[in-house]
């Protein structure tokens, strides 16, 4: 039976109508506190439904009592020919991959849906006609069971990837407080995280992002859409030290890779004047080196918090933590450095809903519950949900 189609007549409440007042939530207002003890007290199941629409990944995901039951995720290939996310376009197929990926996420945990507590979805950041869609059906499917909405900030959830077990896991998770290096296509940031939902960012880019400046890079170079993954196939077989490029100078732990890029700009056009064919003579050499410039950058700033701070457990999250080479390096940096470090699962450094229910769960667990006036944000800082 398609659990999105499961008859809502049929749930059984366990929390009676005269456990809360009615006033503007579903429209009902949840008196948080009671009905988190009520349902503890009564040995219940949490049970959220996650929900991650920020660019351009379609992802829903189970939660069980902490434990991740299932992970569905639809990309869309369209942006490929576009060399690039076109908003537009993202928001029209997050419309039509919205249903199906949830019916598959509720099936493959085997939940039906008059079985949720709750559901979670990305507030922000991001493209903000992605972030609509999700934030809209999220609104729709909690207000018509009549269980709580929870909203998460996107760059949170990254952080808190660490954390996602699964069924008969027992995975090693961060000892607070720790450092994490978040870094993605659209930020960089080096957050000191103290508890679950207590997080400060310490350090950011103050122009572009490092996952932009891999896939600019490979536009240069012509390679297609997304760039930073191919940039670092190419560096596997390169020599990381034929060219070198200068470090930019910005005080404390900010970054930035805007005048990085104009650099690396510069110097494919100096030397394809010398030589046309220089790019594809010297491809692995120039991903290579490149590829080493970003990541000692990266962790240059990463080595500086921490000792700074005298903290040594550290992490690192996002779309470009699945970087051979950035987590080759802080392998290597950790054992000089004698730190604990946390690299994520493949699956979990790129956009997915997972990491959205796993940042759910623990704002369950403190009764933060969102409101149907809600509305998603394109800029959204972690501070304004910690």
């Amino acid at each position: 039976m398609d659990p999105i189609a499961a008859n809502k007549d049929q749930k059984q409440h366990t929390l009676k109508q005269d456990t809360y007042e009615k006033t503007s939530y579903f429209p009902a207002f949840f008196d948080t506190f009671t009905l988190l003890i009520l349902h503890l007290s009564q040995n219940k199941d949490i049970i959220i439904l996650g929900i991650e629409s920020s660019c351009d990944d379609t992802s829903a995901a189970v939660i069980k009592n902490g434990e991740i039951l299932s992970n569905s995720i639809t990309s869309q290939l369209i942006h490929e020919k576009y060399g690039g996310v076109v908003p537009e376009l993202a928001s029209r197929a997050h419309q039509q991959n919205i249903i199906p990926v949830v019916s598959s996420a509720l099936k493959q945990a085997n939940i039906q849906t008059d079985q949720l507590s709750a559901v979670s979805f990305t507030r922000g950041p991001g493209l903000l006609g992605s972030l609509l869609v999700g934030a809209s059906f999220a609104k729709s499917m909690a207000l018509s069971l009549e269980i709580p909405l929870i909203e998460v900030n996107h760059m949170m959830a990254h952080v808190l990837a660490h954390f996602i077990q699964k069924p008969a896991e027992n995975r090693d998770t961060p000892s607070f407080p720790f450092i994490c290096l978040t870094v993605s296509g659209g930020h960089t940031q080096l957050v000191l995280v103290r508890d679950h939902l207590k997080m400060e960012v310490i350090g950011e880019t103050i122009d572009d992002a490092a996952g932009e400046a891999f896939d600019k890079s490979a536009k240069i170079l012509g390679l297609s859409y997304p760039g930073g993954p191919l940039i670092d196939k190419f560096a596997k077989t390169g020599n990381s030290d034929r060219f070198k490029f200068s470090h930019p100078s910005v005080q404390g732990y900010n970054y930035s890779f805007s005048g990085l890029k104009t650099q690396f700009l510069y110097f494919i056009q100096k030397e394809t004047q010398r030589d046309h064919e220089f790019v594809s003579k010297n491809l692995p050499d120039i991903c290579a080196s490149w590829q080493q410039h970003i990541i000692k950058v990266l962790l240059s700033k990463l080595k500086k918090a921490a000792k700074d701070r005298k903290i040594n457990t550290i992490a690192i999250a996002g779309g470009v933590s699945a970087n051979s080479g950035l987590r080759s390096e802080l392998q290597q940096m950790s054992i000089k450095e004698g730190w604990t470090i946390f690299i994520p699962e493949f699956e979990y450094c790129t956009d997915n809903a997972a990491m959205i229910a796993m940042a759910s769960h623990f704002k369950y667990l403190e009764g933060d519950f969102a409101t149907l006036s809600t509305v998603p944000k394109a800029r959204m800082p972690i501070e304004s949900l910690s």
